[in-house]
């Protein structure tokens, strides 16, 4: 396999890997949200919520890094090395817990401490980041 098609199948492994991250914080965060608001009653009204509700704001930006990693495995030449950087970057900055603040960081740590699916999603997700550029990954 040459490297830029291990560089492809990595892009592709690291967006599916988002993907489930992303499934499995937006499947707790409908839990919590049905807990305070009541039954979410079809998967219809909960895309509207997810897309136009506050409860979901703070998953917004993880949707749009997704999306655009998934324009950069998509592309039909090999994208810019340094493009692809930024992206995984952003992502392995955006994957960082914080039990401060109250920003995505945040958010995210509190998902990790509810639910074990986000917990091995997250695992899953990191162990790719740091295929992606040994030395970077911190040891969350």
């Amino acid at each position: 396999m040459s490297g830029q098609d291990h560089m492809c199948a990595h892009l592709g492994n690291l967006s599916r890997s988002l993907l489930r991250l992303h499934k499995a914080l937006l499947d707790s965060e409908r839990v919590s949200y049905e807990r305070v608001h009541g039954r979410i009653e079809t998967n219809g009204a909960f895309f509207q919520l997810v897309l136009g509700d506050a409860w979901f704001a703070w998953l917004r930006p993880l949707s749009q890094l997704m999306v655009k990693l998934d324009e950069l495995s998509e592309e039909k030449e090999m994208p810019d090395r340094a493009e692809i950087t930024v992206v995984i970057d952003s992502v392995r900055t955006m994957l960082t817990p914080s039990e401060e603040g109250n920003g995505f960081g945040r958010h995210y740590y509190d998902a990790l401490q509810r639910e074990p699916d986000v917990v091995l999603a997250h695992a899953a997700v990191r162990a790719l980041l740091r295929t992606s550029s040994p030395g970077k990954e911190s040891s969350t």
